[in-house]
Parts: structure tokens; sequence; C-alpha cells
């Protein structure tokens, strides 16, 4: 025990026991300050959304921030969304009509989409209904979106026909004609189409030119905007779409396109986050989503069409069909916890544990030194307990293990002298004792001689 003692307290040992102490402080600090990865799952391959992914990454290594994102791609909404739901990715690029991971919580709305039909005016076709036992011409689209339309279309008692024949379809038939944009203008001169669809954002430059393309082979300019009627309906009975409305004029020209309000359904990509994501996390991607925006537009005009998800209560916004991420309400609602607040309680832990280490230390080195000063107490009573022990012996073996004894006590307190620096006091007084065991071994010795010397015979005696 008394070796334990003197290597715990050395100084050597209680230098590296502070060291280790300022290694993990500075470890505790590192983990709460260094950068948070989150593994995001990107979709698909030849939309806008890989791009617009990459160009916040790129900001976020540039700004040196505390969120980072590691890519994933996928070549389908649907493959990303499963993903989120599998646990793979943190962050999700996700089409809520395709597939809505149940785990899946709403950050930012990416892209919102709008179906959008548009006829020269003789056409005659104004609402969505219209549409059965015409051609309607359709571009570069996604699965995703054929299978919207194809929810609208038996929505309204319509069959969807992708099979060009010579004649035209039936009545309750809308057949699909696929044209490239380019010949957009040429179908419909060649009477091909009746009308032409895209699902798309309707302030896209895409949108525009599309718009554009239809226009200029109207009569006088005039283009008719086909509605989608009863939208509240149709959200009702496929609540992963939405209603979208084109505002009059969003075209611009002379007459004014459209003329008034046009009434539509649509989708939307969506950034959504793991429910289990904390809010901490979840309102600081949030807050950069949208910090970083100016950023990320000079690498792709997609990052301008960003927004927040519409709510008017964080009821509502938590209990919607699609769901808002906590975090992100906290970033909308400007509640975002400081520092201290978001790290209080680990902060308090440290401390607690840092206070209960310091006492604990202490408590040691009490502990210690009262085993110290033990361990000489016991030399000094031994020490007392010879030197009146010496006193009634008379064999001299029995003397010279005394004397043994004594020399090895002294030997223990020179050690611990030179290990450490002792009381003066308390030396003094082991000094002392051992100075008094010593003389009186020497004093017992020599009586003993005498008397060995007294009772041995005399030559004259023989």
């Amino acid at each position: 025990m008394a070796t334990i003692t003197a290597f715990l307290m050395r100084r050597e040992v209680l230098l590296l026991a502070g060291v280790v102490m300022l290694c993990l402080g500075g470890a505790a600090v590192w983990y709460l300050l260094r950068p948070t990865t989150l593994i995001i799952a990107v979709a698909p391959r030849d939309g806008t959304e890989p791009g617009l992914i990459k160009a916040y990454a790129d900001a976020l290594d540039e700004g040196g921030e505390g969120i980072r994102l590691r890519i994933i791609s996928f070549d389908d909404v649907r493959e990303s969304a499963a993903a989120l739901q599998d646990g793979r990715a943190d962050l999700a690029v996700v089409r809520p009509d395709v597939l809505m991971p149940t785990n899946g919580l709403t950050l930012a709305i990416l892209r919102d989409q709008a179906m959008i039909v548009v006829s020269p005016e003789p056409s005659g076709i104004k609402t969505f209904a219209k549409l059965g036992g015409r051609r309607l011409g359709i571009g570069t689209q996604k699965d995703a979106d054929y299978s919207l339309l194809k929810n609208l279309l038996s929505y309204h008692g319509l069959a969807m026909d992708t099979a060009v024949a010579g004649g035209p379809p039936g009545p309750a038939t809308v057949q699909l004609v696929p044209v490239d944009e380019a010949a957009l203008p040429a179908a419909f001169r060649e009477r091909r189409i009746d009308a032409f669809l895209s699902i798309i954002a309707p302030s896209a430059p895409k949108a525009i030119a599309l718009v554009g393309a239809v226009r200029s082979v109207a009569r006088d300019g005039k283009i008719e905007f086909v509605a989608v009627e009863d939208d509240d309906a149709i959200i009702e009975r496929f609540p992963r779409l939405q209603a979208v409305t084109i505002p009059g004029g969003l075209f611009a020209g002379r007459p004014k396109l459209p003329a008034d309000d046009v009434k539509t359904v649509g989708a939307s990509y969506r950034l959504m986050a793991r429910a289990t994501l904390s809010r901490v996390v979840a309102a600081d991607i949030t807050q950069q989503i949208f910090e970083k925006r100016t950023a990320a537009a000079r690498q792709t005009d997609a990052a301008e069409y960003v927004l927040a998800p519409a709510y008017e209560t964080t009821v509502a916004a938590t209990s919607a069909r699609i769901p808002i991420h906590p975090g992100a309400i906290d970033y909308y609602e400007r509640e975002q916890h400081g520092f201290v607040e978001r790290y209080g309680d680990t902060l308090y832990l440290l401390g607690a544990l840092a206070g209960g280490l310091v006492s604990v230390l202490a408590w040691l080195r009490q502990r210690l030194t009262s085993l110290r000063r033990e361990r000489i107490d016991d030399v000094m009573d031994r020490l007392l307990e010879i030197t009146g022990q010496a006193r009634s012996l008379k064999d001299p073996a029995a003397i010279e293990a005394l004397t043994v004894e004594v020399d090895g006590l002294a030997t223990d307190v020179v050690r611990y002298a030179r290990e450490r620096e002792p009381d003066p006091r308390t030396m003094s007084a082991v000094t002392i004792a051992i100075d008094t065991a010593r003389a009186t071994i020497h004093d017992c010795r020599l009586a003993a001689s005498h008397v060995l010397q007294t009772a041995r015979p005399t030559p004259s005696n023989v």
C-alpha cells in the first residue's frame, strides 16, 4: 500500500493526470463544436435537384458552417424517399405524391410544380373535363408526372391512351402525343394536338417559353389556360397533391396572360428530414438553406424557387398531412436556441462531472496523505515500542534483531523523505524516536555484555 501511495503522489503522475483531464476537456469541446455531417438522398438524376443540393453543399463548405452535406444520388424520387425511410439518409429530396416516407418531416419546399394545360383559344378547351376526346401534347416528363396525370384523368372519368392512332380518340379518352418542345408550334399548326400539358414551376423560364410557343400559333395571340375545377375535392381525394393558383398576368403580354387567376393542382419537391433528427440540427440546416440561397443561386437558378412551406399555426404545421419538422418551425418562428440553451444540459453535466472529479481527486489526495501519515505514525509507534522492549532484553541475539529492525524503519523514513517534502515537525519527531531507540538498544547491549562477562568463570576458580 505504501508503494502504491508513493507512486500515485509522485509529481509526474499528478502532472500526467492533469494532462489527461485537459485532453478530456478538449475532446468534449471538439465534440460540441465539430461540424455535423448529414447524409442527404438526392433524386432524380436528370432533374434540377442534384445541381441545387450540390450548390448548397459547396456553399456550406466554403462558409465553414457547422453543417456539412454528404450526397448520395438516386435515379428516382421513390428511391430517395425510401433511403430516408430506411434510415440510410438523414435528409432526402421527396415528392410526396410519389412516396411519402413514414418518418419524413418537411424542412423546405425546393420546387413547387403546377399542371399547366394550354391551347389556342379557338379550341374551346376551358376545363380539364373538356379534354375528353382530345389529343394532348406532352413533353419530356417523369414517371411521377404520368402518375399524377393518370389520377387526375381518372377523377374526371377519363382514360389515358398513350398509343397514337390515326383516328381521333373516344369521347372518354385523352390521347397523349409526345411532342418535342422545339416542335410545339408545328404540332399545333398541323393539328396533331389540341392542347399541350407540362408539369412545371409556373414562373420557370421553361414554362414561360412553352406558353410563348403556344401563343405564337394562336389567332391574335390569345390562348386558353385549362383550369382544374373542384381542386379542393381533388386534394381530399389525393392528399399528397396540392392546390396551385397561377396568378393572372404571370406571363405578361398584351393582353396579359392569363387574364385571371387559374386554379390547378400540382406537386412539390421537398427537402425532408427524418423525424428523429434533433430540433437543433433541423433548425440549423433550415436556416442554412435560406441564408445560403444567394450563394447557391450563383451555380443554379433552381435556388431562387426554394421557399418555406405555408402554414397558419404551429399546430396546423405539425399535424398537417405533410407535416413540418418542429426544428424547421423553430427557425420560421425565430425560436432557435443559442449555444447555452442548446448545450445547457450538457454543459451542466460536464460541470457537475468536473466538480465531482475534482472532489474525488481532493479526497484521494487527502486519503493518500492520511495513509502516508499513518505509515509514519506506525513507524514512530514501533520505535517507541522498541525503546520499551529493549530495556527488558538480556539476550544479545534479540537485541541485535531489534537493531536490524530499527535500521529498516530508518530506511523507510529516508525513502519517504526523498519522495516528498515531509512536515519538519514530523521528521524531527521521527529522528528523535530513531535516536532514542538506537541509544536504548546500545545501552542494553552494553549491559548485556557486562552481565556475560561477570557470569563467565575466572582462571583462579578452575
